[in-house]
């Protein structure tokens, strides 16, 4: 049986790597992007909104941003 040399073998290696979809060109955390994305609306809606509501809007907004902040953080973790 004849051995296949170590380069043909290294070329196999490199074209089955290339050719694969690289795990990266995927989104890594589609699900908090989402939240991120609705929280951010979220954030403009209550900031455009035409009342006060007695100050529950100014802190429904610092919650939001709380939120916000959070889930940034989540989209940093692997």
């Amino acid at each position: 049986m004849k051995r296949i040399p170590s380069y043909f073998a290294a070329l196999a290696v490199m074209l089955v790597l290339a050719t694969a979809p690289a795990s990266s060109s995927r989104e890594r955390h589609p699900e908090i992007r989402a939240a991120l994305d609705a929280l951010r609306s979220a954030r403009a809606h209550l900031a455009a909104a035409a009342h006060d509501y007695h100050g529950h809007r100014a802190q429904a907004m610092q919650h939001v941003d709380a939120a916000i902040h959070e889930a940034e953080i989540c989209m940093q973790e692997n």
